[in-house]
């Protein structure tokens, strides 16, 4: 019985560069924009699991303005969200539709 053993390639120059570039350890992460939960304004969603708050933008370009956005997981007054964008707004909850 002849057991056959994988032998590891040694990696070769361009393998141990891309390799040095991954374990780096630095961690690149999207522009994000601060703001600050203002009022809660209801639950939505078919479960009731997504929050819909009224949130004040504390820096960049869109500073100072109040938008409606949808919130998954727990949130209270004067939480910190980190929006991605500040341009779209949610859609207003439909209320007494039963």
């Amino acid at each position: 019985m002849a057991a056959a053993k994988k032998e590891e390639k040694a990696p070769q120059k361009g393998e141990e560069q891309k390799a040095e570039v991954k374990t780096a350890g630095k961690t690149i992460f999207s522009e994000a924009v601060p703001a600050r939960v203002e009022e809660i304004m209801g639950r939505t969603g078919t479960r009731g699991e997504i929050i819909q708050v009224r949130c004040k933008i504390l820096e960049g370009r869109d500073a100072n303005k109040i938008l409606s956005r949808n919130v998954k997981g727990p949130v209270r007054l004067k939480d910190i969200l980190m929006l991605r964008e500040t341009e779209i707004e949610a859609r207003r909850l439909n209320k007494g539709k039963r």
